[in-house]
């Protein structure tokens, strides 16, 4: 339902006004020196950490600055725009007394902002319902609800194998020229929430959001994404927020700090279930790093500020539910590894802060393998928690462990076939040969818009384990065996036609 335009103006009005502070402000020319992102400020009286600074160029050309250090009469502020022209003679300066806060509202679902959060898409601009801190709200940790329920992606290898729950942080750890983006879309296309055995909720399309950061990404990947969402007519319950490569680098500290906040407000006050994607996190640290450099800050591993961990966790952390809100927040980070390692402090930090990851991995993308997760250093510690009997199959957590073992024994004869050829592998050894070809090609591989409910992924598991036989099946329970081994696919077919005749 659309909101009345008198009301929402006169909401909006209460808003602006409701914590102006009508005090005297002073107004500064006492630039000393810029460096990099950063201005340095002599003789100011009483600057405030984090307080927000107005600076208005010589042209007249309005910039937004936090102060970042205060000793003494000097402050270090960083410009969001960038410095470029600033002049130290004829620059204003006035501090606001303020942090910073971001206008939020409903409406700024199918909205598009740049990276400081101003309208780009030649929108009117969003009426505000409050005012919030960029930096959010410390949440207690006692009313955090531990996730339950599980979020179907539609992709097998991550229903099965590495399934999401609601309120869980997971990254995709991917590389330059791999298809993280298209596998990102896919998710927004596909995501919902699966309630029982039987009943799939379609993304619970009224109550259910997503929230978009670009930090850094060229022209075509913004593109990519905002035409996926406006063709699969999703863009309706997508906030886009796009700092491009070609925008100032300092603003990239912010961008991610902005999506959070909106989702919160659209998760805990607004009720809504909230997935939040950012790409890209590689270039948010190294904005962070330029900072740290520019402040002259003593560095940590590959140049990178010692409290990256730390800063990376104030963004991370803010993903979850919480008791008394119906709402969630999802996070799904995306970061690209620089050459390909692991062990890259990004990608390092990030494993330590959040639950799992997925993995892109290069070597199945180069053998046309989509999607080209690698389920093998992929991984959810949440999974235990968001399936199994009465969340989606009582076999669930049995199939993902036998498909592991038998993928990574396949892994091992495949690097023992290259050494001593196939004549000299035994026939055990050549049905995991037979299974790891057919994993790869049916469960792994599947279409940029196919979506396979998890009972489909689990029916397919199955299939693919009739390989061996039931002797070999050592992480299956006995019980378990005996009643889904013997079903064939064509039973499972039947099943499925029924319930569509039925429908």
């Amino acid at each position: 339902m659309p909101k009345d335009p008198i009301a929402a103006s006169k909401e909006h009005s209460l808003v602006v006004t409701r914590d102006f502070i009508s005090q005297p402000r002073i107004t500064y020319k006492t630039v000393s020196g810029v460096n990099g992102p950063l201005v340095i400020l002599d003789d100011v009286k009483f600057p405030k950490f984090a307080e927000i600074v107005q600076l208005v160029l010589a042209d007249g050309t309005p910039r937004t600055g936090q102060v970042l250090e205060v000793s003494g009469k000097k402050a270090v502020v960083q410009v969001f725009e960038g410095t470029s022209g600033i002049d130290a003679k004829n620059t204003l300066c006035e501090f606001t007394g303020d942090i910073l806060r971001t206008p939020v509202s409903e409406d700024m679902l199918g909205r598009v902002f740049n990276g400081s959060g101003k309208p780009i898409d030649r929108g009117p601009p969003v009426l505000a319902e409050d005012f919030l801190d960029i930096q959010g709200q410390p949440i207690n940790p006692w009313c955090r609800i531990y996730p339950e329920e599980m979020i179907q992606t539609g992709i097998s290898t991550i229903d099965v194998m590495n399934s999401i729950a609601r309120g869980q942080k997971i990254p995709i750890f991917s590389a330059a020229g791999l298809p993280h983006n298209e596998i990102a879309a896919q998710i927004c296309r596909q995501s919902g929430l699966v309630k029982n055995r039987d009943v799939m909720d379609e993304n619970e399309h009224d109550n259910f959001a997503i929230v978009f950061a670009a930090m850094g990404v060229n022209m075509e990947t913004a593109r990519f994404f905002k035409q996926d969402f406006e063709e699969n007519g999703s863009m309706e319950n997508v906030c886009l927020f796009l700092n491009l490569a070609n925008d100032p680098t300092i603003e990239r500290i912010i961008t991610p700090r902005l999506a959070l906040t909106t989702a919160e407000y659209l998760a805990y006050q607004c009720e809504k279930h909230v997935l939040v994607i950012l790409t890209d996190m590689s270039s948010y640290a190294e904005a962070l790093r330029e900072v740290s450099a520019a402040r002259e800050e003593v560095p940590g591993r590959r140049g990178f500020p010692g409290y990256m961990y730390t800063d990376l966790a104030t963004i991370y952390e803010r993903a979850g539910r919480v008791e008394g809100r119906n709402g969630s927040i999802t996070q799904i980070p995306i970061l690209t590894m620089p050459n390909d390692d692991i062990t890259h402090p990004i990608p390092d930090l990030t494993g330590y802060i959040t639950e799992g990851q997925i993995y892109i991995d290069r070597q199945l993308h180069n053998r046309q393998i989509y999607p080209p997760i690698n389920v093998l250093p992929s991984l959810s510690r949440l999974m235990k928690s968001a399936i199994g009997e009465n969340m989606t199959r009582k076999d669930h957590s049995d199939v993902s462990n036998q498909l592991y073992a038998c993928y990574a024994i396949g892994k091992d004869v495949q690097a023992i076939k290259a050494v001593v050829g196939e004549e000299a592998l035994t026939s055990e050894d050549l049905l995991y040969l037979d299974f790891l070809s057919k994993f790869e090609k049916s469960f792994i591989s599947q279409g940029n818009y196919e979506n396979r409910t998890v009972f489909d992924s689990l029916d397919i598991g199955w299939k693919l384990l009739r390989i061996f036989p039931k002797e070999l099946l050592k992480r299956i329970p006995q019980s378990t065996l005996e009643e889904f081994y013997p079903r064939d696919s064509r039973h499972a077919d039947k099943q499925q036609s029924e319930k569509k005749e039925k429908a």
